[in-house]
């Protein structure tokens, strides 16, 4: 205790890892006091005395604190008197290392504070704090060896974590392969220079020489595209042996009509994907001097394997927006040609010549089926099934109706085609309308993974705890279910059914 009225001690500014003990001695003129305690900001605990006498207040956990004191006089009228801040730190810092165990190669580089940091409840971030023994060890010798990091905080409190640190002999194997590697690499670099050299070559000579009239060489691209294809083929032949991919494969049948591929070249185009991702991650290894594991191979291949049927699907969506875009302009045809007396194999006939792309194509069909003795309803019902498109399936059963029951074909194409329009017309009205909301469902989709990155950016060690423990990688799964449903969400909220 001390003679003077107030506290013992005013303030512990500087963070201590024990118990700090204040001792309070009030001002005799009042006839009572009350003693709050806060804790961060918050009243922690309260003491009240109908009489003046000495108080011990006991701070034990971790926080800082700060006295309030509150005078009465025989009036009540009140005096207010506040201490300075107190402040506890039992809470040793957090290390974080992401291996407790690694093997490096002797005489290979390698850094003690890579993916290193440490974090502490009131100094934030110690990472320029952390202690090594890695001067006493010699990494040039064979043998495992004891590294071990040391971090304290301002407090005195401490902490220590070890990583056994296995140094290997080389693999000469896994450095040959590198080798002829990145030899292969140069090789390949090579050609291509060379290659393109004589193209510009070959672009001069041209001035003054003469093509010969059958010229059967094969362009750079033509001679990758053959080689590919013969790959392709390839694997086919392998693939077509498991009953299993060729259930598979009959998923892909809606992306025939885009390409001229079959069901299984969509397959093998897969494998030699990922197999082309591999060797790029493989590339990127080896000019990063770092060894490829087997356990570097799922991503890529995995990437790979599923990176196509993104083309896959844009495609296939390009190919019927182009249809619906040209259907309406073949209604327009054929009714024209209905008008002037033509019969409907002669109006298919002559969409397939006034049109291009896909709708083209599809007419052209239609017009060769037709010639082979099918049936229109025959006909048109494929016609509907290979375009899968809520339009021509209106088309088909007009032109069906209209083929039993019989009609004036030009007052039905003129219905036909007035709907279209009406309705073509009513979709672009909706889709300028709606452009708006699209803009705000894009941006509120990538506004949390740009503001994640941003944060990364900043400050790289942030994210670090999410991936250090258990409870962190399954914070990180509750966090992408949330922004899948949060996106299915906003999607749904802000569509406009037509």
């Amino acid at each position: 205790m001390t003679d003077n009225y107030g506290f013992s001690l005013y303030e512990q500014v500087d963070p201590v890892n024990s118990d700090i003990v204040v001792s309070f001695n009030p001002n005799p003129s009042f006839m009572s006091y009350k003693l709050s305690i806060l804790k961060d900001g918050q009243v922690y605990k309260e003491i009240s005395r109908n009489e003046i006498k000495p108080v011990d207040i006991v701070l034990t956990d971790t926080g800082s604190y700060q006295i309030s004191v509150v005078y009465y006089d025989v009036n009540l009228t009140e005096y207010t008197e506040i201490s300075g801040f107190y402040n506890i730190d039992k809470d040793a810092p957090v290390l974080n290392i992401n291996d407790n165990y690694l093997e490096i190669k002797l005489n290979s580089h390698f850094d003690v504070m890579a993916d290193i940091s440490a974090n502490d409840n009131i100094d934030g971030n110690l990472t320029n704090s952390i202690v090594t023994n890695a001067q006493e060890l010699d990494f040039n010798v064979i043998g495992p060896k004891k590294l071990v990091y040391t971090v304290s905080d301002r407090a005195g409190n401490m902490t220590q974590k070890e990583v056994i640190i296995n140094v290997m002999k080389p693999n000469t194997s896994v450095y040959i392969f590198q080798t002829i590697f990145m030899v292969l690499l140069l090789l390949v670099v090579f050609a291509v220079l060379v290659y393109n050299k004589s193209t510009k070559l070959e672009r001069k000579i041209s001035k003054f020489s003469i093509s010969p009239l059958n010229d059967t060489s094969l362009s750079l691209f033509d001679t990758i595209s053959v080689f590919i294809s013969n790959i392709i083929k390839a694997i086919n032949k392998v693939l077509y042996k498991s009953e299993f991919i060729k259930k598979y494969s009959k998923r892909y049948s809606r992306y025939v009509k885009t390409t001229n591929r079959i069901n299984m070249d969509f397959i093998s185009i897969k494998i030699i994907c990922s197999a082309i991702c591999i060797v790029i991650a493989a590339f990127a290894k080896t000019i990063k001097f770092k060894i490829f594991n087997v356990y570097d191979i799922y991503l890529p291949l995995l990437f790979g394997f599923f990176l196509p049927d993104f083309v896959y699907y844009y495609k296939y969506k390009k190919y019927q927006l182009k249809i619906e875009n040209d259907l309406l302009q073949a209604i327009i045809i054929m009714n024209n040609a209905f008008k002037s007396g033509r019969s409907i194999a002669q109006a298919i006939d002559l969409v397939s010549n006034e049109l291009d792309g896909p709708m083209a194509r599809e007419f052209r069909k239609m017009y060769l089926e037709l010639s082979f003795g099918l049936g229109l309803d025959v006909v048109f019902k494929r016609f509907s099934d290979r375009i899968n498109v809520e339009e021509v399936s209106y088309l088909t059963a007009s032109l069906t109706i209209l083929n039993k029951t019989g009609g004036n074909i030009v007052e039905v194409f003129s219905s036909i085609e007035k709907s279209l329009f009406n309705k073509k017309k009513l979709r672009l009205e909706l889709k300028s309308l709606t452009s708006g909301s699209k803009i705000i469902v894009n941006v509120l989709m990538f506004v949390p993974p740009i503001f994640a990155l941003f944060i990364f950016i900043i400050n790289r060690t942030y994210f670090l705890p999410l991936f250090t423990s258990k409870l962190g990688y399954l914070i990180i799964l509750i966090i992408l279910i949330y922004y899948a449903l949060y996106i299915v969400f906003i999607r749904k909220l802000l569509r406009v059914k037509m």
